[in-house]
């Protein structure tokens, strides 16, 4: 038969003027010691009866029991079952009540015989774990946990209250095991009947609440320990967190999105974030942020910095400040920041800066958030602070990296272009000058040489001097452009004007080939004017339809489109020729670049066509790029140039880089000729 109500709450039904207290674990089982010791130290039976909660914490009491069944035989012992408790009568009464019974959350010890009388009746008071530590830390609510465990109830010398707290426990046994109604008749008839002569009078009130307070203050001290170990071990577990992903990983997104959550579930913050910003910016976007439960995300939102008052004492005192009840704090009051508040539902807000060499480099926020607001304990802020300055420190660490992996990937671009300057260098003079010299020798050592034998040898010699004044064209031209020597002539152009001056260059360069490329234009007539210097621009027409006509077999076809895209003329060379493959098109523009590779290629050119076009393009503001279906899919060069300025709005501009004269002196006015 189960019983659910309680004990306590029936005795102080029945007399309401006891008031209970709290007592602790330890001051319980000290005061049940003290009155089971009394029961042993008497000389008269006692009718004893006690409550034990569970199994296990009567069989770390068996022993004194076995002992007191000798001095008495009206003792009843109560449990819920774990392992093989039960309903027994062999040194003494058993009772085994079931575990949803409500004496499983109460404790009673009552103790009375004919010369004095004392009870203790208490009701489990005990608080979740998380209200000592955070929640999610394993191992701190092991044993310790169970000396913070809390009672409310009455401790009492007083016959009418004990004999009222028996008759209940008695009935409660009675409903369990009627066959003892006999002994428990016994029981009522000796024990619970009125003062008898005799009686111990004296009033244990002093030494009882010096024995109580000494246990509780022992109880807080034992309590106030346990949490500064806890806070201690929370921030060296997170701050050694955060190390570890430090050394693990030097991306800052990696490392802000443990700190973040660490940081987060350690406060139970309602939502922590972490972002990068200076003192001077106006926004910060937040890029790491943690949520409990309920709230709202801030991810990817703009939040707003200088109108801010936290953000902007923060900058002042380069140390954290928080506001306890952001929804009444008369320092948010007037500002855009109210809204901020209101919008987000924040309590209480904290704000700690992320310094390095004074300079701040980020923010780390804790919101709490709904009606209740959060009070800011030293620790709590003690804790953000250290995890604070191991952010900032991840932040320069990765910065550095950064820089330094930068640094690297220059150097071995140098030493990649120092190898490939030699290489091609060293091929492309070697062999033309191989060629002239001995063609040179053989003019010099023959003077009998056929005439016609005579002229293939010039005109070798004369190929391969072309040759070389190309490639140390090609050189001089990339280091002009490169170091920013160039005088530019923007105007206004017709495009159509351009593309015939680079086509006719094209087919007089190509007429002598046995199977010419056929070429054709596509430019609109109602083209807009573009702004570029005409040298340059023809010079980029001219090496993409070279470079498409080399890498197009007959009869292949090279095609040049143009179209208005707002305020760019983008401009197409398209052919039908070999392709590129995809993992290729963002190195073609690279300087030095072969396909087939530098010193191996059956095309002839230096592997520079590209990068310059690359410079004269970038240098007006435009964009070039290749795109191609594949290999032998044919390949598309594009590349923008801006609209003219009409007339009647403000003149043409420079373009980014290269707008104005670096080269010295100014120069006349060039026209769109080839070079």
């Amino acid at each position: 038969m189960s019983k659910t109500t309680s004990v306590l709450e029936d005795l102080l039904q029945a007399l309401p003027h006891l008031r209970p207290q709290i007592y602790f674990k330890s001051s319980l089982t000290a005061l049940s010691h003290a009155m089971e010791d009394q029961v042993l130290a008497g000389s008269d039976p006692p009718l004893l009866i006690a409550n034990f909660q569970r199994e296990r914490f009567y069989r770390q009491e068996a022993h004194r029991y076995r002992r007191i069944a000798q001095k008495t035989n009206q003792l009843y012992v109560l449990a819920a079952p774990e392992t093989d408790f039960k309903h027994s009568s062999e040194l003494y009464e058993t009772v085994a009540f079931d575990p949803d019974d409500g004496l499983s959350q109460e404790w009673h010890l009552v103790a009375i015989s004919r010369s004095y009388a004392t009870c203790l009746i208490c009701q489990d008071r005990s608080a979740p774990a998380s209200d000592f530590w955070s929640a999610g830390e394993p191992g701190l609510d092991m044993p310790a946990m169970d000396q913070t465990r809390r009672f409310e109830g009455i401790w009492t010398f007083d016959r009418q209250v004990c004999c009222l707290a028996a008759e209940l426990l008695l009935n409660r046994i009675l409903s369990y095991r009627p066959e003892l109604a006999e002994k428990i008749a016994i029981a009522r008839q000796q024990f619970l009947i009125e003062m008898p002569p005799g009686f111990h009078s004296a009033d244990p009130e002093p030494f009882a609440q010096r024995l109580v307070t000494y246990l509780q203050v022992g109880q807080y001290k034992l309590l106030k320990t346990y949490r500064s170990l806890a806070t201690q071990e929370r921030k060296e577990r997170l701050v050694n967190s955060i190390t570890t992903t430090i050394r693990q990983s030097l991306n800052p997104a990696d490392i802000f999105q443990v700190a973040v959550r660490e940081l987060g579930q350690a406060l139970g913050a309602c939502r922590c974030l972490i972002y990068r910003c200076k003192a001077t910016d106006e926004t910060a976007t937040i890029g790491h942020e943690f949520l409990g439960s309920s709230v709202s995300s801030l991810a990817g939102q703009n939040w707003p910095l200088q109108n801010n008052p936290l953000f902007q004492e923060v900058v002042r005192r380069r140390e954290g400040v928080w506001v306890e009840d952001a929804q009444t704090d008369s320092h948010l009051a007037g500002t855009g920041t109210r809204a901020l508040v209101q919008k987000w539902e924040i309590a209480s807000w904290l704000m700690v800066p992320v310094v390095y060499q004074n300079q701040l480099v980020g923010i780390v926020e804790l919101h709490y958030c709904g009606g209740c607001p959060h009070e800011w304990d030293s620790e709590e802020l003690t804790l953000v602070n250290a995890i604070a300055t191991q952010v900032g420190v991840a932040i320069i660490q990765a910065e550095a990296y950064a820089n330094l992996e930068e640094l690297n990937e220059q150097l071995e671009a140098l030493d990649r272009t120092r190898s490939n300057l030699i290489a091609i260098t060293g091929h492309e003079l070697r062999t033309p000058l191989s060629t002239i010299q001995i063609c040179l020798e053989s003019l010099s050592s023959e003077p009998d040489m056929a005439p016609e034998l005579r002229q293939a040898m010039l005109n070798s010699a004369l190929a391969d001097a072309d040759r070389l004044r190309k490639l140390v064209q090609d050189f001089l031209t990339l280091s002009r452009l490169e170091s920013g020597r160039v005088d530019w002539n923007l105007e206004p152009l017709q495009l159509q004007e351009c593309v015939d001056l680079a086509l006719s260059s094209i087919r007089a360069r190509r007429s002598n080939d046995a199977a010419p490329i056929q070429i054709a234009a596509q430019v609109p007539e109602d083209l807009p004017l573009v702004q570029a210097d005409g040298e340059w621009l023809v010079e980029v027409l001219a090496k993409l339809l070279d470079n498409a006509c080399k890498f197009t077999q007959p009869p292949g076809l090279v095609t040049v489109q143009a179209k208005r895209t707002g305020s760019q003329v983008e401009v197409l060379v398209a052919d039908t020729g070999r392709g590129i493959t995809p993992e290729r098109l963002d190195v073609v523009f690279d300087r030095f670049y072969q396909e087939e590779g530098a010193l191996r290629r059956t095309q002839g050119g230096t592997g520079l066509g590209l990068a310059i076009c690359r410079q004269i393009v970038n240098s007006w503001g435009g964009k070039i790029w290749a795109t191609s279906a594949g290999k032998d899919q044919g390949s598309q060069f594009h590349f923008t140039v801006p609209v003219a300025v009409v007339s009647g709005e403000t003149g043409p501009q420079s373009p980014p880089g290269g707008g104005r004269n670096r080269g010295g002196g100014g120069s006349g006015r060039r026209r769109a000729t080839l070079r």
